[in-house]
């Protein structure tokens, strides 16, 4: 029988709260995170417990990490693993939460939307530029900066999807209906112009329908690639 497995994650920026769920209910079947893994986690096992478990995002220096372990453990929960400014921790059921109250909770997101716009707006920025140059250029310069822009745009568009979840998950905390519901419409905005620009071709030189295709590809693609890796990882737990 295994003693390891991969399952994969929803994305903490966009489902926390379900992962956590996910990671109890298999201690509950023995299966106990041991690491980060490529969008999920890596399990092993052992015997059946009841873990709670919980993330905190926070940039710690090297001289801080053992006070800010040590101060979590005082506290009941045990460090599993950390990845970059994630850390993910554990604790048994009655454990007092990491973050009790809406301030801390508004610091915790407010902490990884810090961290993620370090990385998502210059790369966004970037690429939007690459963009810009690969419409106003020609002949050999526009086929190299179109090349650029498409690599750039693989890693931008996720970093961009990811850091405005930051913001949504911050403002549902501080209670801005308004904004949130805005940001809802920008997403549904933004796809359907993908999409009608896909259909009518609209585009004179096809950097916009290339762009356009990425955008598309940024919702569809990731959804097609966790449905096939959800099959995939069920039907190989089935087989073990």
């Amino acid at each position: 029988m295994r003693q390891t497995k991969y399952v994969i994650s929803g994305g903490l920026a966009f489902s926390e709260e379900k992962d956590m769920e996910k990671l109890r209910k298999l201690s509950l079947k023995g299966w106990h995170v041991a690491d980060f893994k490529f969008l999920g986690y890596s399990l092993e096992k052992g015997e059946s417990l009841d873990y709670i478990y919980s993330v905190d995002y926070r940039s710690l220096k090297e001289g801080e990490k053992e006070e800010y372990f040590d101060f979590f453990s005082s506290s009941g929960w045990s460090h599993i693993a950390s990845e970059g400014d994630i850390h993910l921790f554990r604790a048994l059921p009655g454990t007092k939460p990491i973050y009790s109250d809406r301030d801390t909770l508004v610091e915790k997101h407010e902490n990884l939307n810090r961290s993620m716009k370090y990385l998502a707006i210059p790369l966004v920025l970037i690429t939007l530029f690459v963009w810009v140059g690969t419409m106003i250029s020609t002949g050999t310069l526009k086929s190299f900066l179109q090349v650029l822009a498409v690599i750039l745009s693989i890693f931008a568009v996720p970093a961009a999807w990811t850091l405005l979840a930051t913001y949504n998950n911050k403002w549902k905390v501080k209670e801005k209906k308004g904004l949130v519901n805005l940001l809802k419409t920008f997403y549904f905005l933004l796809f359907l112009i993908a999409v009608i620009i896909l259909l009518l071709g609209v585009d004179s030189n096809g950097a916009v329908r290339l762009l356009a295709s990425m955008v598309f590809g940024a919702v569809a693609l990731p959804t097609f690639i966790w449905i096939a890796m959800s099959l995939f990882i069920k039907q190989r737990g089935k087989g073990a």
